[in-house]
């Protein structure tokens, strides 16, 4: 692609984001179909595949980023998307209306549950990124195994609470919502009702295709742009990329807010930040070495960029402020103000590369 003109990579571009954000929208309707059929979140297994479902983007993005030696672009993408996938919380904050804020709302400590997990996994990467590419077992850094082995003794012990909590919390005036998709909505229908399992799969498969290919011509198109533009690759990743692949979280965010589900928008947005870097293994087998080492300053400082917003989130729900401002609750005033303040930082930060 790098024959293109200028408008026309940027249309490329805009074309894969669209494709992602109508192939993730139907990923996701059909994903929650299958799930609601075969049970699949009961299983360890079935909750590591609808994890993966729902980062098929990311998953693109970060093999055909490595493949092509792109590993800043890379990093970026993975640890820049927890930041803006984050902010995705600030348009469910705005859905819920003005009158309540989201955290308010929520009514559950199971996203606080999963905003720990999150923090946990990102700390790992910061420790990954600090370790000498020599500290490697095989191709793959100690820390990618770490994030894996967390994340899921962290999958393992938030389903158990969800089923047997050992504690009871009260939030007079929340609206917390379904626990989970496979609980019949009583007003909006489960997805793809009516239609044969085989047929819903089918459009499983094709969503998944589609999301993919999009990935892929994101990232290729992508990494072109910001090399005219003079746009640090890291930079590049987990801002407009990054943006790009949320867009499927948005879709299904305000749907859940549309449909009480706050804690369910919450949740999604959690677990998918927590399962993303899970990708930093795939990436060390592909390169054939261990990627956290290459991350650099800007890869961290976006990873405490990431903890910082999910703990903002968290606290938020604990505290569960009432009164909004601007439509927003405080906890996403000061998100944006965090979010605004950690992107300039970025920005002033020099490429370096550790080791």
């Amino acid at each position: 692609m790098s024959s293109l003109a200028w408008p026309l990579l940027g249309l490329v571009f805009a074309a894969g984001a669209v494709a992602t954000w109508i192939a993730g929208t139907s990923l996701a309707k059909s994903t929650n179909a299958l799930d609601n059929r075969f049970n699949l979140g009961d299983a360890l297994g079935g909750m590591i595949l609808l994890s993966i479902a729902g980062t098929l983007p990311e998953i693109a993005i970060t093999v055909s980023a490595v493949m092509q030696g792109h590993l800043g672009l890379a990093a970026g993408n993975l640890i820049g998307g927890i930041a803006v996938q984050t902010m995705v919380l600030i348009v469910c904050d705005i859905t819920a209306g003005r009158k309540k804020a989201l955290s308010y709302l929520v009514g559950s400590l199971i996203p606080v549950l999963e905003a720990l997990l999150v923090i946990l996994v990102v700390s790992f990467v910061l420790m990954g990124a600090l370790l000498k590419p020599s500290v490697a077992i095989g191709p793959v850094s100690p820390a990618s195994i770490a994030i894996v082995v967390a994340w899921l003794f962290g999958l393992i012990i938030i389903n158990y609470v969800r089923k047997s909590p050992s504690w009871e919390a009260a939030a007079p005036g929340s609206h917390t919502g379904r626990p989970n998709r496979r609980v019949p909505h009583p007003q909006a229908a489960t997805p793809h009702t009516g239609t044969s399992t085989w047929r819903v799969a089918l459009y499983f498969l094709a969503a998944c295709v589609v999301t993919l290919i999009a990935g892929v011509f994101l990232q290729i198109s992508g990494s072109d742009l910001a090399s005219r533009a003079h746009i640090n690759g890291v930079i590049f990743g987990a801002t407009v990329l990054a943006v790009a692949t949320a867009l499927p979280e948005i879709s299904s965010g305000i749907g859940a807010i549309r449909l009480g589900d706050h804690g369910l928008a919450m949740s999604d947005i959690f677990g998918g930040n927590a399962f993303q870097v899970c990708l930093f293994l795939v990436a060390d087998l592909i390169a054939g070495k261990a990627v956290l080492p290459t991350a650099g300053a800007q890869n961290s400082w976006l990873a405490i960029l990431g903890i910082g917003l999910t703990a903002i989130y968290a606290v938020g729900i604990i505290f569960r402020p009432k009164r909004c401002y601007l439509w927003l609750g405080p906890d996403s005033l000061l998100v944006i103000l965090a979010f605004a303040l950690g992107i300039i930082g970025l920005i002033s930060i020099p490429v370096t590369i550790p080791h």
